[in-house]
């Protein structure tokens, strides 16, 4: 049985969770783990980052490796298509979200959700560089009616749970979603939503995160 280590309110954590969810393997999860430079983490996951997967073999680091292990393990439950460029298609979908506008997101989370700061330089930087990764996604995605064609694919393991942050943070930042520039957004994610893993991951994730605002709130 393996082990799935990491938060709630995590992006990568619920991405991981969620694949295995969509792909019917039986897990356990650690749901309690944060990111931490403690020995302790550390021994476990080396940069200190969550999520992290036990395995009977060892432990395994890092988002995509662990989705990409998930795939090679449990190959007759893959969220690849079986064809090498469709494949390298999904895993080209995942590259510019997590790289190109998830990543740049993240620069304004501490200032949209945290009590941080961000300078205006910054915020035009951050802004820039998501238009430029907002469009070329665009430019990538099918929503036909999945992001990679007709069939669920890891990239929409990645989109469930990375879309509804980017929106968040650029409706606080910039007084708007900067989502809402690909049309087929609004009905996609309607979609998504339908699925029972995707609800799931969700509604776990909100819970959580209300916990956590609530507890900052009572000890302001």
């Amino acid at each position: 049985m393996i082990t799935i280590c990491g938060f709630p309110i995590s992006n990568y954590y619920n991405k991981v969770r969620l694949a295995a969810a969509e792909m019917g393997i039986e897990y356990k999860d650690d749901a309690a783990v944060m990111p931490s430079q403690d020995a302790a983490l550390l021994a476990r996951s080396p940069m200190g980052k969550i999520p992290f997967l036990e395995t009977e073999q060892g432990l395994i680091c890092e988002s995509q490796v662990i989705c990409e292990y998930l795939a090679e393990r449990f190959p007759e439950k893959s969220l690849y298509p079986a064809d090498a460029f469709a494949r390298a298609k999904v895993r080209e979908l995942i590259q510019v979200l997590e790289l190109h506008i998830e990543l740049v997101s993240r620069r304004l989370l501490g200032a949209a959700l945290f009590g941080g700061s961000a300078s205006d330089e910054t915020k035009a930087e951050v802004k820039r560089d998501l238009d430029k990764g907002l469009r070329a996604f665009a430019h990538l995605a099918k929503f036909g009616p999945y992001l990679a064609g007709s069939e669920f694919t890891l990239a929409d393991c990645c989109a469930a749970v990375h879309f509804p942050l980017i929106s968040m943070v650029t409706k606080i930042i910039y007084g708007q979603d900067l989502l809402a520039s690909l049309p087929q957004v609004e009905d996609y994610m309607k979609r998504l939503g339908e699925r029972p893993a995707v609800q799931k991951i969700w509604a776990e994730r909100d819970a959580t995160f209300q916990a956590i605002m609530a507890a900052r709130k009572k000890q302001s």
